[in-house]
Parts: C-alpha cells; structure tokens; sequence
C-alpha cells in the first residue's frame, strides 16, 4: 500500500532489537533467561557424567596411569570444544538470534547470493530481514575471492545445502538419541538398589519416562525452562560437591591431568584401543550443539553467563571426582558414577539423577523445535504447525507433529537397542557429526563476513578441526555396533527435506515466471464480457510483487469477478505482537468477532482517502486519515471507492486460496515423475494444509484447483 507500518519498521530494523543483540534488554531479564536454559540447554551435557567413564573403558582399566590421560582429555575436550568453540565463538554467529546449521546457513544467505532457496529478490528483501552485504572496500581479498568462487559456482551452492540438510538432520537424530541415552543410564541405576530390576524392567520404566516427557513439551519453553532449572541447578551442585568430596578422599594428585603430556602417554600405551576409546571420551560433549540450537529460545549472553558461572566448573569437577575416585577403585569402572556416591547420597542422588536425565532430553528437542521451524521457512520442510509458547521471547516455539514423531521414535530405538552402549555408538556419531560441519561453516563465516586474520582462521582449523576429525574416525570405526542408526536418520529426513525443498522452488519461479502484468490485469478488469457481482474476494500468494496465475486460471474458468479484488501476500516475520489495526503477529489473538477482514476494510478505506489527499497535494498524508474520520473527505471519487468497498463488504467477502496440483513436465525425464508425482505429492497430502496454516475462516473460504507443470 505504500506507506510505512510497523512490518516495515521491525523487519528493517530487526537486526538491532532482535534477541541476538540484547542491547535493550535489562540486566535481571538476561539473568532470568540464564536461569531458564539451566532446565532447557545443560541437561544432556550435565547428564554425561553418569556414563562417560563406563564407556571409555569398556574393557577396564589396563594401567592406572590410564585414568589421568582420559582425564586429561575429558578436560581439554570440554575445555576447547564447549566452552571456547561455542560459547565464545560459535555462538557469536547466530542468525538473528537464532541457531544451529540452518542459522549459519542463512547468515551466509544473507551475505553472498549461495542460497538456492528463492529469498532474496529486491521485494523480498524488503518484507523480511535479509540484507545482502558485498564486502567493504576494507575487506580483505580473500572474503571478496571465497563470495566470489561461491556465488558462481552451482557446485559449491548444491553443496551448502547439502551440508545444511544434512547438519540439521543430524541434530534432529540427536534429539532422538539424547532421550533414550539419559534416561536408560540414570532408571538402570535402580539395579544397584535391588535384584528385582531387570533390564526389560529398566527398558519399560524409561520408556514410560518419556513418554511423560513429551507430553508436557506443550505447556511450552517458558514454563518448562522454570520447571526443570532448579533441578539441574540442584544437580550441578550435587556433582560438583561429591566430586570435590572424592578429590580430597581419594587422590587429589589427578590435577596432574591438566598436563597434556598424560594424553600423550596414554596413546603411546594403548595405541589403536587408545583411539577407540575416543568414541567414550567424546560423550561427555553430547549436547553442546544444544547451546547453539537452543540460542533462539534465550539470548548469548544468557546461555554464556550459564555456562561459564555453574555448568563447566561442575562438569570439570564431577570428572576429578570420578578419576580420583577410580585410581583407588580401577575395579568399579563399569558403574563408577552411582559407585563413587557416598553412601547416604545414593538414593537422593539417584532420584535426581533420574530427574536430570529426564530433563536432558529438553535441550535436544527444544533445539529440534527450533531449526525445523528456521527450516520450514527457508521452504526446506513441508508444512508443521508452529505454536508460539511466549509472548516475551519469539524464539521458544512447539511444534505437535514433530514432538510426536520424536516420541515414536525415542520409543521404537529405546525398546530395540535397550542398552546404552549401542545407543552411545549411535549417539557419538551424531554429535561429532553436527560439531564439524558447524565448523566447517563458521570457517566461511570467518574468512567471508567477520574477515578474520589468516593466522586466526589456520589456527582455529588445526586445532579444534583436528580434534573434532579424530573423535569423528573413532566413533566411525563403531558404524556397524548402532553407529549406523544416526545416518539412517539423516538419509530419511534429508530425503524429505530435498524433495520438499527441490519443488517448492519450482513451484515459487513457476509462479514468478507465470504472474500477470499489471496491463493484463486491467484489460481483464474493463472487459466488458466479465460479468461483475458484488462482494469482496481475496487472492493468497506467496509472491511479494505480481499478481499470481491462479487469479489468471480462475477467470480463465470462471467469468465472475467480485466488485473488489484484494490480492493478499503471504510473508512470515517475527513479529510477536503489533498495533491492533495492523494485525496480525503470532500472538495475537484471532477471532469471528472481530476478524482479519473487518480490520483490512478499514485500513483499504483510510487508505484511498490517504491516496486521493496526497495526490491533490491538499494535506500531509498524516492528516488524511484524520479527514476520512471527521467525514471531511466528501470528494465524489472518494465516496464512491469507499461506498463500492462498505457494499461489496456487506453482500460477502470470499477468500480464494490455490490448491495447486503439480505433475512433472510432459518433456520430464523418470526422475522428476517419481521425485513430483509421486514423492512430493504423497508428503503433499500427509501435511497440514494452506488454510489451515494460514488460519483462514473455513466457511467463507474456497479453494481454486490448478495444475503446475514444473
């Protein structure tokens, strides 16, 4: 329409007010966030605790010496990979506060033109907050080279995506495997209690456990967050005082792990075993790709302050606990966790544990939550009902459909492997996985938009790169032991994903290269062989600019127009809330008393009158809103636009959505009719539908068949 509303000034400016700047964010809000992602973001990491030992030395302990040198790892593991890799860089290159790989993704959209995914034209840029940035003339060369050899290389795009999908399908997987693994380590502890607690009794008790979990995801991050954060603030506390307890009881000399030379010594003694073991070693770092996927539910300074005052010093001194604990118990190391607790401890320790685990399946599905939805807008996943839990923070989303397939699915790998030792086999793939490709992004991220210094770059390659490209061999060598169940994940939901991802871009240029000019859609107006009935209709598109060809093929068809036509443009924005003549925001609340339509009919009519002042160059376009309202706008041209509009409201307003069928091209080879009609429309037919989605009222609406040949 012209003029400038609150979606033009928060989608211009979303950069600076978004949840990744935090600037205009209180100090006690930041806190409380914090305090929220203790329960949401640290279960999975907190939890590792209760297994990593036992699945390093799977074998028991050869030497005693052995101890220190995974110590050690354990130490410089949590110490470059967690804490410097993702709180204090990782996390820096978040995509409007939100993250994960679709995140890096679309930060790399945003400045280079890589993105096969049809966001970036000159009328979508400006309904939404990409901004494409060419290098400044300070830039280094090399950004300008990488942005270059990017953009013109078709290969290098096919691949990013491909990376994407696989990333993002790898974290899913996790959110999978993050549940089964927490809760079966933390209930089999009741083993140790009594004799009577079988394995199929342990199997059937976690499974009723998360079942329970994904029940309540739909009361919502917030209230979640609120719920669990104590628990594992209590958990943190509780292994971080029981660690320093075995420290000081056992053998305070540990802290000579802090010395890499044990790491060393440690290969040197065990060589290819040593290099197995990693597999163990590289759980206690499960769900540090959390805090990067959960970024859109907090803020980066939140998940920073967390991380940094509770979560690493408790993790750190849990593993010294433990270590001291099993250089005088080298015997027990197969259940060294509920072994090293103090006697009188067991039974509060196991009750929280059991909590904590429960709660360390949050992290990953919040983060599933997450990067479906970032997905789901860069049309890379088919349509899921998104429901926004808060009015205060736009990122904690439920998705239903999602948190019910993870259920299955959590069920179905709990109730087959039944132990944690494959699940873990599994679960270590996943993890080292997601952590190198992340890396391999950020490494573009550096080099093409923060043009970080070369040796910077090099260095950041050579040692976290080799870290993560070791543990990923060792926990490839267990492929055939349950490693293959996380690419089993990836291979289907990179399936859909493509498929999904392939012909909603076709579909979108289809329809680009099929809209109608606007001469076109004057000589169909002032043709006289139309015949016109009063009423008010309105067309869905998701084009920015254009009048889409469903309009064309419904009066192709169908000779009737309504007396007004409104073509309606769908474009989402996160918006949590906006004025109230200007709805809608995802949290506003909808309804027949008071409905979209009521509202566009009056800001049609303020807008005309707007329209008709400014051209006569009689008033401010401000105060011709005001003359509409006072009854001043009396000119015989306003009146009767507005009179035409109240009319065809009053006799009935109708909206026409395309149901669009889409069949490959007679000239289509076999594999665009398997991958359009049948792969695409089978998922087609499975997913929540366009009015549903877009919250059309059902009785007034009506659906206009067209068939795409793509």
């Amino acid at each position: 329409m012209g003029r400038n509303d609150s979606f033009d000034m928060e989608s211009g400016n979303f950069n600076s007010t978004s949840a990744s700047s935090n600037k205009g964010r209180a100090l006690w809000v930041i806190l409380q966030l914090a305090f929220q992602s203790m329960g949401i973001v640290y279960g999975d990491i907190g939890t590792s605790p209760l297994y990593v030992f036992s699945s390093t030395f799977t074998q028991g302990i050869a030497h005693n010496d052995d101890i220190l040198g995974v110590l050690s790892l354990i130490f410089y593991t949590l110490t470059l990979i967690p804490l410097f890799k993702y709180v204090f860089v990782v996390l820096r290159a978040n995509d409007n506060g939100d993250g994960g790989t679709f995140a890096l993704y679309s930060l790399l959209c945003r400045y280079a033109e890589v993105g096969l995914i049809p966001n970036q034209r000159v009328k979508d840029a400006q309904v939404s907050n990409y901004d494409l940035e060419s290098p400044s003339n300070n830039g280094l060369k090399r950004a300008s080279w990488l942005k270059s050899k990017l953009e013109n290389s078709l290969f290098s795009k096919l691949f990013l995506l491909f990376a994407t999908m696989l990333g993002t399908s790898m974290v899913i997987g996790d959110g999978v495997l993050t549940p089964c693994i927490s809760v079966l380590s933390a209930v089999g502890g009741l083993k140790q209690a009594t004799s009577a607690i079988t394995d199929d009794r342990v199997v059937w008790l976690s499974i009723a456990i998360l079942v329970g979990l994904f029940m309540v995801q739909r009361f919502g991050t917030d209230k979640v967050g609120y719920t669990f954060a104590p628990i594992i603030c209590v958990w943190f506390g509780l292994i971080g005082g029981i660690g320093v307890f075995n420290f000081i009881k056992y053998d305070p000399t540990v802290l000579k792990a802090i010395n890499p030379k044990y790491i060393i010594d440690y290969f040197t003694r065990n060589k290819k075993d040593a290099w197995i073991s990693l597999g163990g070693v590289v759980l206690a770092i499960t769900g540090t790709e959390a805090m990067f996927a959960d970024v859109g539910h907090f803020t980066v300074p939140s998940i920073q302050i967390s991380m940094c005052s509770l979560t690493y010093p408790a993790l750190i001194l849990a593993y010294m606990g433990q270590a001291s604990f099993l250089r005088k118990n080298t015997s027990l190391v197969s259940d060294t966790f509920y072994k090293s607790i103090p006697g009188p401890l067991y039974w509060p320790m196991f009750v929280i544990a059991v909590l904590a685990a429960i709660i360390a399946s949050q992290a990953m599905i919040s983060g599933t939550f997450s990067i479906i939805q970032q997905s789901l807008s860069l049309g890379c996943f088919p349509r899921v009902k998104i429901v926004h839990t808060s009015a205060k923070y736009e990122g904690q989303v439920y998705i239903p459909e999602i948190n019910f397939i993870l259920m299955v699915a959590c069920v179905a790998v709990t109730a087959g492997f039944k132990s944690t030792t494959k699940i873990g086999n599994a679960y270590g793939i996943a993890v080292v996985f997601v952590m190198a490709l992340t890396s391999a992004f950020l490494v573009l991220i550096m080099i093409m938009i923060w043009k970080t210094h070369i040796l910077l770059v090099v260095s950041y390659i050579l040692v976290i790169g080799f870290v993560e490209l070791l543990y990923l061999s060792s926990v490839l060598y267990k492929f055939d032991q349950g490693g293959y169940l996380p690419l089993a994940f990836a291979a289907i939901l990179m399936s859909i994903m493509y498929i999904w991802n392939d012909v909603y871009r076709r579909k979108y240029f289809y329809e680009l290269n099929q809209k109608m000019s606007l001469e076109k859609l004057k000589e169909i107006a002032s043709n006289s062989d139309l015949c016109r009935i009063p009423g008010l209709a309105m067309f869905y598109s998701e084009l920015v600019q254009g009048i889409p060809p469903i309009f064309k093929h419904y009066v192709a068809n169908v000779p009737v127009l309504h007396s007004v036509l409104v073509f309606v443009s769908i474009k989402s924005l996160p918006i949590s809330k906006v004025a109230a003549e200007e709805r809608y925001g995802y949290n506003d609340e909808r309804n027949e008393q008071e409905p979209f339509e009521k509202v566009l009919v009056e800001r049609l009519k303020k807008f005309i009158n707007r329209e008709f002042w400014t051209s006569q160059n009689m008033v401010p376009s401000g105060e011709a809103e005001a003359k509409l309202v006072d009854g001043d706008g009396d000119e015989e041209g306003i009146v009767k636009e507005i009179e035409t509009i109240e009319k065809a409201c009053e006799a009935g307003i109708v909206h026409l959505i395309g149901e669009n069928e889409v069949i490959a091209s007679k000239g289509g080879g076999i594999w665009d009719r398997i991958l359009i009609d049948y792969a695409y429309n089978f998922l087609k037919r499975n997913v929540r539908q366009s009015g549903k989605v877009f919250d059309i009222p059902h009785k007034r609406m009506v659906k206009v068949g067209m068939k795409y040949e793509l």
